[in-house]
């Protein structure tokens, strides 16, 4: 199945950032936390970049669990960290720890060589070019830094994409409904990430699918 970018690859709408902050995508979560735990043997310490955080529930749930973890989170959706901004409020033991940017990719803002791991959820398939997510990843992460990068995996044909539709998003808002079917179809195959990871030089990362409709980008940056 072809791929058909998102028509809006900024989710700055209120109402948007609402049922966003307000939906639980505990699964999901759950997933990309489980598989951030497996890259480390011992409990993460040093600094995270957060790329494409949304309302923050991942950079927050990883600052709760990991008190040696100091996390910047970025997003381009000045709505959606809103939320994330009120859910910090709400946990203030966290705020020495955690750090909200509101700045798109590619970035002149972030540090160069800084982070000891790269994180990412669910923003790939947003982006008009992969290169910015993979060029940031280079110039920001530190040598041997851990990156983990989860993203919606496209299906083969438009079935399947009706089928997950049904099966993860039949309560949930319109809203929502609109946009998971959409980023369906404008997510990446296993192959095209392989092609954008071989393209940028990103041999020490690997990618596997993970789930029924994600993939994961997992691995250490080379010295």
């Amino acid at each position: 199945m072809k791929r058909i970018p998102e028509p809006d690859d900024l989710m700055d709408d209120v109402d948007q950032a609402l049922a966003y902050a307000q939906e639980d995508f505990a699964e999901a979560r759950e997933l990309f936390l489980a598989h951030f735990a497996d890259m480390h043997d011992h409990r993460p310490k040093g600094h995270v970049l957060d790329l494409g955080c949304g309302p923050a529930d991942i950079p927050l749930a990883l600052a709760s669990e990991y008190p040696d973890l100091h996390i910047d989170a970025v997003d381009g959706a000045e709505a959606m960290l809103a939320h994330a901004r009120e859910a910090l409020r709400n946990q203030p033991g966290l705020a020495r720890r955690m750090q909200l940017i509101c700045d798109y990719l590619p970035s002149g803002k972030l540090p160069r060589r800084r982070y000891d791991a790269v994180i990412s959820n669910s923003l790939l398939h947003h982006l008009r070019d992969p290169r910015d997510l993979w060029n940031t990843v280079q110039q920001c992460a530190r040598p041997g830094a851990a990156v983990c990068v989860m993203d919606l995996l496209r299906p083969t044909d438009t079935t399947t994409v009706e089928t997950l539709v049904a099966e993860h998003a039949s309560t949930a808002p319109d809203v929502l409904r609109r946009d998971f079917r959409n980023s369906l179809y404008a997510a990446y195959t296993l192959d095209e990430v392989r092609t954008q990871l071989a393209t940028a030089g990103l041999a020490g990362l690997a990618v596997q699918q993970v789930s029924d409709r994600h993939l994961l980008v997992a691995g250490t940056l080379s010295a």
